[in-house]
Order: C-alpha cells, then structure tokens, then sequence
C-alpha cells in the first residue's frame, strides 16, 4: 500500500514509537515522533502532518493542552490517546476537538485502523463545497467553514459533521445511533453519552448567535432535529 499520508506521533515511551511507526509505516504512512509536547508546534510546521496521534500525558504540555491550542488554528485530524479511561475524559478530549480516543493498552492494529478511518472522513471527496443549506447557514465543506446568520461558527471536526448533517437535512429527525455512525464508522461501542455531549456543545455555539430560539431540537426518546429557521 502506498499512501501520501503523514503521522505525527506524539508519545514519550521510545518503544511504543518504535512499534507505532513500524505498524504505521508498513500500512504505507510517513511517520515523525516527538516525545515532549512543547516540541509539538515546532514539528507541525517542518513535517506538516496530515494526522496528529497525540498522548494525553507527555512532558511539557499535555495532550489537552496541545488540543485546544492546536484547535484555535487548525483542523488537523488528532486521535488521542491515553492511559485514562474515565468517561470524563473521554468526553472532555473530544470536546476539545479530538477526532477519535484510544485506551491503553491498545493493539498496534487498532491504532492503524482508527487512523484510516479518520483520514477516510477527511480525505471522502464532499458532494457540496458551497452549499447554502437551511435559512440562515451556510456550508462549504471544503474549507470546513460553516456559518449561521452570516456568524462563523468556531466548531470542532465532530461538531461540524454533526451541524452539516443535520442542516443540510432541515426538519429530519436523526437518532442517536445514525449520529454516532456519523462519528465513528468503525462501529464500536459507545454511549449516548457521547452524542448528547457533542450535541450540547454545539448548541452553546448556535444559541450564542440565536439565543431566543432552539436551532437543534431534542425529540423525547428519539434523537434529534434541525429546525428550519430555528423557529
């Protein structure tokens, strides 16, 4: 397999880049490894990753840290992972704008194949670059732009697939287990939790430009809408 691909791992035990690299780079990925967050910024301009797998827990800055900085100028794919498995931090890493979460320990396998599904969702050519979808937004996929009210919306990679499903949809009613297939199409297992939480944030953001009406609308033991006008 050959692949134009770059991943920058970022992880501070030399064995598990070591192996990481082997398994990636025979997958057909180019690989960089840092292994201390303040060196992060630096090795994203000189190698230009087109994927960033990313320790939560690393000397200098940490991997949320990383995130949410990384975050105010780009939308680079990131796949977090980490020791911690408490739902709280799973939640909070994706928040920030993570792509995908992966537990230690983990199989190589796994790492790879989380890796091709999230650059699958960003390489996927897009069906509409510019679209003007319901009244008031605005979509152009291609340079991950979406608007309200002529209002750039500051999202993150999953709350913009989620905005863009559900407004270029107006008044369909998605369920909980549609939008997770929207946020991982590997089909693991994974709370409501999950969506009701990306589905909360995303709301904040809407009702800051809206903020006397419901743009998304819950359906009681269903899922969820996108009101046309936000009426």
């Amino acid at each position: 397999m050959t692949t134009s691909a770059r991943i920058l791992i970022v992880e501070d035990e030399p064995k598990l880049v070591e192996l990481l690299t082997l398994y990636l780079e025979a997958a057909g990925y180019a690989c960089h490894a840092v292994f201390n967050g303040n060196d992060v910024e630096q090795a994203l301009t000189a190698f230009k990753p087109d994927l960033l797998l990313l320790d939560l827990m690393l000397p200098g800055k940490d991997g949320l840290t990383i995130c949410r900085e990384l975050r105010q100028h780009s939308q680079i794919p990131v796949i977090m992972v980490t020791a911690k498995v408490e739902e709280i931090d799973r939640l909070l890493g994706l928040e920030l704008g993570a792509d995908d979460y992966i537990c230690k320990p983990y199989s190589p396998r796994e790492v790879v194949a989380r890796t091709k599904a999230v650059l699958r969702r960003y390489q996927q050519p897009q069906a509409a670059t510019d679209n003007a979808t319901a009244s008031g937004v605005h979509i152009d996929e291609t340079r991950f732009l979406a608007q309200l009210d002529g209002v750039t919306l500051d999202l993150t990679p999953v709350e913009f697939r989620l905005f863009a499903l559900m407004a270029n949809s107006p008044g369909q009613v998605f369920s909980r287990d549609q939008l997770l297939t929207l946020i991982y199409d590997d089909h693991r297992i994974v709370t409501d939790r999950t969506v009701d939480s990306h589905i909360k944030n995303l709301r904040k953001k809407l009702e800051a430009i809206r903020p006397d009406q419901e743009v998304i609308r819950s359906i009681y033991g269903v899922g969820y809408k996108f009101e046309e006008g936000g009426a």
